[in-house]
């Protein structure tokens, strides 16, 4: 059966997704994005179309179907690097084109996860632990509660919304010292027109290496086929990417968290809420209790998920095989480890804390067990190789002026 692969967004996610698209059929796949990101803008393993109103859902659908009519004898396999196009997928499942196909939940799921309000209170009795959470309604003169401990974390509820708004100042998460600062944030973040709920969560003590990523995939009947559990040594630094991995080691635990234990909380939470598709957990060890609790839950690969891919596990041939082919796939358990890096060598050097897993990544670094998600080398572009140089040493600077402290 012939088909082609329809990337959606133009980020690092929507990169590598094409970089595994390439190693599996040694084939380009098309890209549609809003931006000229220059994650994928000088890429020759893509075909890349640019739409500024994509992300208006009634011309999201009307551009979606005209690639898809244009195809007609093909399967297009639609794949989101972000939740608002998951969400335009689901959302319209009978305006889409017959041969568009995907693997995402049903919309009510979906807005489950993505909702982090709602992804909170859905599952608090399902067998997943979650920082102690409150929740301010920006929609309501609500008052805060006089009893918060200090630091916590600060982030939207509704990630859809809160995406599609700019202003200065904006993060993607916020870590808050003071009752001050938490009352000037939420004033601004109003002020910028976000209605909705914001989550207000206490800040689990760690330094980076007490983050953990878990990539996990549940095929069209409902059962986990591949699963990972890696360690974070560092998360990026920018505003809008704090809370993304830069440097993970799969299959390594240098905590006292039990591994297997989580990832078994982890499947059977997936197969009893009827999910499909790649998910993506974001979880941080907490050592007062020995728990590894759960931050968010992405309802897609994630920014750091190429990985999986590196370890035998081709995110973009699962996908084929499940819902183009219908192959039943088998159970993947990845517990190698492979050292993903978005960083050059001195960054791990200077910025990881944790010196187990400081000493284990410049092991893996050595033996060439290490992946870079962005760096290709069939991609041979010489555009793309001096912006992939400038960004490598741009991280220094990146690093230095971080606002984020542990």
């Amino acid at each position: 059966m012939e088909f082609d692969i329809l990337i959606l967004g133009s980020d690092a996610n929507a990169y590598y997704m094409a970089r595994c698209a390439h190693e599996a059929y040694n084939k380009k796949a098309y890209l549609i994005g809003k931006d000229r990101l220059a994650f994928t803008k000088y890429s020759n393993i893509l075909k890349i179309k640019y739409e500024p109103d994509l992300w208006v859902e009634k011309r999201f659908i009307e551009i979606v179907n005209q690639f898809a009519k244009e195809r007609s004898n093909k399967k297009i396999l639609a794949i989101s690097t972000n939740e608002t196009y998951a969400e335009f997928l689901m959302n319209n499942k009978e305006k889409l084109e017959n041969n568009i196909v995907y693997a995402y939940p049903d919309i009510q799921t979906l807005k489950t996860l993505t909702n982090k309000e709602l992804f909170y209170k859905t599952y608090k009795n399902k067998g997943l632990e979650f920082p102690e959470t409150f929740y301010f309604d920006c929609s309501k003169n609500t008052l805060l509660p006089s009893t918060l401990s200090f630091p916590l974390v600060l982030k939207p509820a509704n990630v859809v919304l809160y995406n599609h708004l700019t202003f200065e100042g904006k993060n993607k998460i916020y870590k808050i010292e003071n009752q001050h600062e938490l009352e000037v944030t939420i004033k601004k973040i109003i002020k910028a027109g976000y209605k909705d709920y914001l989550i207000i969560q206490e800040f689990i003590p760690g330094d980076d290496s007490n983050l953990f990523d878990a990539v996990v995939y549940v095929d069209r009947l409902g059962k986990v086929k591949v699963q990972s559990f890696a360690q974070i040594g560092l998360q990026e630094r920018t505003k809008s990417m704090v809370g993304n991995a830069a440097v993970l080691i799969n299959g390594f635990n240098s905590t006292n968290g039990n591994t297997i234990k989580m990832m078994k909380k982890i499947k059977e939470f997936m197969e009893s809420i009827s999910y499909h598709g790649f998910a993506e957990f974001d979880l941080k060890y907490d050592p007062r209790s020995n728990t590894f609790k759960v931050l968010e839950i992405n309802a897609r690969q994630g920014r750091s998920s190429y990985y999986v891919s590196s370890l035998g596990a081709n995110l973009v041939k699962i996908l084929v095989d499940d819902v183009i082919y219908k192959i039943d796939l088998k159970e993947n358990i990845l517990t190698d480890e492979i050292l993903l890096s978005f960083v050059p060598k001195g960054i791990i050097k200077k910025y990881i804390l944790n010196e187990a897993f400081k000493k284990e990544a410049l092991y893996l670094w050595k033996n060439k067990k290490r992946v870079s998600p962005m760096i290709y080398t069939k991609d041979k572009n010489i555009k793309r190789f001096l912006m992939l140089r400038k960004r490598l040493w741009h991280y220094y600077k990146e690093y230095k002026n971080s606002y984020w402290r542990v």
